[in-house]
């Protein structure tokens, strides 16, 4: 039961990344490839009738993460104090910049939530790059499995690091870099005229960077955590997961060559779900390693709630899944297609 809700768990944050993930890349494009107010509104009403529903999935995942795995979730929700509260605010101000920029005329006003919300997108990203960098990385866990994480040390991955160090800085760029391709993609999809064709040349910029970050991100990842490739070494159909990754990145120069969009953009959620579905089964069984001791890692044997509880919470989890599911499906089947300038006002 436990690998069962490992893997769930995993599930449930690989579908927030790819959901959120392209309204939080179409906040850092809104500034930069939205140049009037009518392509910033249109951009805007593309992601408009989903991204409070995207964002659902996260306290979702945080919620099934405090059922399956408690002390997972009280030793990271005390030991990353500081980040998480940057996180809610965050979370806080893009929501303003998207609701109240569409109901306010003053262009001051405007201004301001606009940058609001491509800021506050921005720096959301980072940070659950960085976060998902400490992961990998590992955190100074004591005996009693918790940890206090200062937002730095030396900068310096080691047995007692912050959360900002040279790789974890990497992964934030690294998940900025893709998650603006993944939502300049989604907008591609949604717009037509010239925000589209913005959209796409933004991601024809961004491919080879990409590209480079994603291939001096794996050798980076093994040099600071070599216990990442053991699952790997054990199980020859890992290697898969790599092969799933190079295509969805080839997926998604080609089908954006191609004007495909919609192709252009199931690759980029190839490409997502696969990158964090290769960190997931690097790390199993662990949760969160130690960077000191590896005994005082947190895996799904320590963590996990009783067994008994595990199996009944399975049977409700999957009656709460299918309605969320259905209600993902209704409403991006209801608002499927282009968007138009003035198109339901959504916020």
């Amino acid at each position: 039961m436990e690998t069962v809700w490992f893997v769930l768990v995993a599930l449930m944050l690989v579908g927030y990344a790819v959901l959120d993930g392209f309204d939080l890349g179409a906040g850092v494009l809104h500034l930069l490839a939205a140049r009037t107010d009518a392509e910033r509104r249109l951009l805007l009403e593309s992601i408009g009738p989903v991204w409070d529903g995207n964002e659902v999935w996260l306290l979702a995942a945080g919620g099934t993460l405090f059922y399956a795995f408690p002390l997972l979730y009280a030793s990271s929700f005390s030991g990353f104090y500081l980040p998480l509260h940057m996180v809610v605010w965050l979370l806080v101000f893009r929501a303003i910049g998207i609701e109240f920029r569409t109901r306010l005329d003053t262009r001051v006003w405007c201004d301001f939530f606009d940058g609001a919300f491509s800021l506050a997108s921005i720096l959301l990203i980072v940070v659950f790059g960085a976060a998902l960098g400490n992961v990998m990385r590992g955190v100074s866990l004591g005996p009693d499995h918790y940890f206090f994480a200062p937002l730095w040390t030396n900068f310096q991955p080691g047995a007692d690091p912050g959360v900002l160090d040279w790789y974890t800085v990497l992964c934030g760029v690294v998940t900025l870099v893709a998650t603006t391709v993944h939502g300049a993609l989604y907008v591609a999809m949604k717009t037509e005229g010239p925000l589209n064709a913005r959209m796409r040349s933004a991601v024809q910029w961004l491919w080879p960077v990409l590209v480079v970050l994603s291939a001096v991100a794996v050798p980076v990842t093994v040099f600071v955590r070599a216990q990442l490739l053991d699952n790997y070494r054990a199980v020859a159909a890992g290697w898969l997961i790599p092969i799933l990754v190079a295509a969805g990145l080839a997926g998604i120069l080609y089908f954006t060559r191609a004007r495909q969009e919609r192709n252009a953009f199931l690759s980029s959620c190839l490409y997502v779900a696969a990158t964090l579905g290769g960190a997931a089964f690097a790390l199993y069984p662990t949760l969160l390693p130690s960077s000191g001791n590896p005994a005082n890692a947190i895996t799904i044997r320590n963590a996990a709630a009783g067994s008994h509880s595990l199996s009944m919470g399975l049977v409700w989890w999957g009656a709460g899944m299918a309605i969320a599911c259905g209600y993902v499906i209704v409403v991006y089947s209801m608002f499927k297609g282009k968007v138009q300038a003035g198109y339901g006002e959504h916020g």
